[in-house]
Formats: structure tokens, sequence, C-alpha cells
């Protein structure tokens, strides 16, 4: 058995969502990743994880934002980066109905991220915006609004930016268990998280076993 320090580090960037699967997901890809994410308080002691600090990676501003200062501090070293943004994008204002970043600044955004993974030593995979229903969720939100169809709308550009590189579709996969697997307005109950690491983890684990028949991996 291969020591676990030895093995290729898997880097997460994403919003809550990725908090709260990531515990699962350390676990169950215990044997052929080292786990790591971005570091700080996330919210989820306060159980407000809507306002996106330290761990949260928030908006896709914010993840352009944090890699930029990354890329010209402490580079990225991970071998594989689990990259994600765009609930907090979608997020409508009560008082305009616009949302915090508009879909062509986020195509925007979302190339100029490609431009710093780029330059990093890392297979980049993309994971997918995951499922919003209105009527769940703008019934238990009182700060802001979010729609299935921005959902889908942002999904679909970034299935297009992000084409050149493997995409994980959590959307789909969370959507089979309906509006039972939500906590809140946007989070999911534990045992769908474990569902959502453990998916995750096979995925990564057919991406490294294909990854180390490349000799230039």
């Amino acid at each position: 058995m291969i020591p676990q320090h030895s093995l290729p580090t898997l880097f997460v960037l994403g919003d809550s969502i990725s908090i709260h699967y990531g515990p699962y997901l350390q676990k169950a890809s215990k044997g052929f990743l080292q786990y790591d994410r971005k570091q700080g308080a996330s919210g989820v002691e306060e159980n407000n994880m809507d306002v996106a600090t330290g761990a949260n990676g928030g908006d896709s501003s914010m993840v352009l934002a944090y890699l930029k200062q990354r890329n010209s501090s402490a580079p990225l070293r991970s071998q594989f980066l689990l990259l994600n943004c765009g609930l907090h994008d979608i997020k409508l204002s009560l008082d305009t109905g616009q949302p915090q970043i508009p879909l062509a600044n986020y195509e925007k955004n979302l190339r100029a991220i490609l431009r710093e993974t780029d330059r990093l030593p890392t297979t980049l995979i993309w994971v997918r915006i995951t499922p919003v229903i209105d009527e769940i969720h703008n019934t238990r939100c009182p700060s802001f609004r979010r729609t299935a169809q921005d959902v889908h709308a942002y999904n679909q550009v970034a299935d297009h930016v992000m084409a050149a590189h493997p995409i994980l579709d959590l959307h789909q996969f969370s959507a089979q268990f309906g509006p039972e697997a939500f906590l809140d307005h946007i989070h999911f109950v534990p045992a769908v998280r474990e569902k959502q690491g453990a998916f995750i983890a096979e995925y990564l684990h057919n991406l490294v076993k294909a990854c180390s028949s490349d000799p230039n991996f």
C-alpha cells in the first residue's frame, strides 16, 4: 500500500456545498488521494454559510481573486484541483432583482480562472452547480432569491467554458434525491452529503487511475 503522504494531492476550492461534502470526500478518497482545501472559518459554526468567508470559495470573482493571490505568493502544487463556483453568483437582490455576478461577467471570470489554473501543474475538475428548487429556496431564505432557471443558464455557460476539462455533474447526481434532500434553502441533509462525497470520490478514483497511466502525469 502506498503511504498516504506519498499519494497525489486533491485541492478543493468551492462553496458551502463543498464544505459539507468535504469530510465524506476526504474519508472516501483515503488510500488514493491526499485531501486539502481552501482554509479558514467556514460559517458552519454559526450556521450561516450564505456569507462567503474563509473556507468558502464564494462567487466567481472571489475564486478568481483567490487564485491570483495564490499564484503571486504560494501557487497551488496539488495534482488535482476540484473547482466550483456559481451559487453565490446567482444570488438575486431583493431590491433590484439583479444577480450578484451577471451571466456575462460569470463567463469572463471563468475564462480568467482558466488562465490562472493553466499556470498550475494541476488537473482541473469542474463541478457543476447543484440544484435549486425555487419554492423551497425562496420561502426559506429571506435575504435573497435564487432560481433553477439561473442554475441552468450558468451551468450551460460553465459547460461551454470548461469543455476541455473534466466536468463532474454534481447537479444531476444531487437532483435525483428530490426536495427531501434539502436541509434548508440550498444545503443538503447529511445523508445526501455522504452520497455526494462517495460519488465524487469514485469519479476521482477513476481519474487518478487514468492519469497514472499517462506518462506525462
